[in-house]
C-alpha cells in the first residue's frame, strides 16, 4: 500500500516520534538514523534531508518530547480551579507514578547530556520551564490564601528533585518502590511544603482528582 504523502511539518513530526520511540528502546548511544528510517519504511536520505546529523535529530527529538510535556503542565495549571488543586494534578501527572512523558526517555536525556553541549541545552531548559511553572502556581496559591509556602521557588525545586529521583529509582531498578508507595511520598511532600496534613491535601483536591470539571482535557 502507498504511503500517505506528507507535509514538511507532518514528516519530520513523524521522524520526531520514531526517533523518540528509538531513543527509548535503544538509548541514545546506540540508536542509528538507520534505526528510524526502518521503522518508518523510509530511506536514511530522507532523515538526514531533514535532520542532518545523527546529533541533530536527537536534540530535535528531545526539544519535541519536552515542548509536548510543557504544552500538557500549560493546560494542567491553567484549569479553572483552585491553585492547590492544579498544583496536586501537575505533580501527580509529572510523578513516576502519572502519566507523564516516558521516564526512560529522559533519564537517556540527561546521560547524554553530560557530553553533548546541545542535548544539555534542551534539558536545561525543559528542568527551568518546570520549575518556573510550578513556582508560579505555588506563589498563587500563597497569594490566594490556599496554603503558605515561604519559599515557592524552593518548593519547585524540592519537588522536581523529588520527582526525578524516583522516577531514576522507579525505572532503572523495577520494584524498588511501588507506584503506591511512591505516591504517598510525593503527597506527603507537597503537603509537607504546603503546611498542610496529608489528609488535608486529599481532602481539598479529591474532585480535581477524579478528573476535570470545565471541558477541558
Amino acid at each position: 500500500m502507498a504511503r500517505v504523502r506528507l507535509n514538511v511539518t507532518e514528516r519530520r513530526e513523524e521522524l520526531l516520534r520514531a526517533a523518540i520511540e528509538q531513543i527509548e528502546a535503544r538509548g541514545v548511544a546506540a540508536v542509528r538514523i538507520a534505526d528510524v528510517a526502518s521503522v518508518l519504511g523510509v530511506s536514511n536520505a530522507l532523515v538526514l534531508y531533514h535532520f542532518s546529523t545523527k546529533e541533530k535529530l536527537v536534540s530535535a527529538a528531545f526539544t519535541y518530547a519536552a515542548e509536548n510535556d510543557l504544552a500538557r503542565l500549560r493546560k494542567l495549571l491553567a484549569r479553572r480551579t483552585t491553585a492547590l488543586k492544579r498544583l496536586r494534578a501537575a505533580v501527580r501527572w509529572y510523578a513516576p507514578t502519572g502519566q507523564a512523558k516516558g521516564w526512560r526517555l529522559w533519564i537517556e536525556g540527561w546521560a547524554a547530556a553530560l557530553r553533548e553541549p546541545a542535548l544539555r541545552e534542551v534539558t536545561r531548559d525543559l528542568d527551568r520551564r518546570w520549575k518556573a511553572a510550578l513556582t508560579e502556581v505555588v506563589a498563587e496559591g500563597v497569594a490566594a490564601g490556599e496554603f503558605t509556602c515561604p519559599d515557592p521557588t524552593g518548593t519547585a525545586l524540592r519537588l522536581t528533585a523529588l520527582l526525578d529521583g524516583l522516577a531514576v529509582q522507579m525505572t532503572a531498578y523495577d520494584g524498588t518502590v511501588s507506584r503506591a508507595r511512591a505516591q504517598e511520598w510525593v503527597d506527603e511532600a507537597l503537603a509537607r511544603e504546603l503546611g498542610l496534613q496529608r489528609a488535608e491535601l486529599t481532602r481539598r483536591t479529591t474532585i480535581q482528582d477524579q478528573g476535570p470539571t470545565d471541558g477541558r482535557p
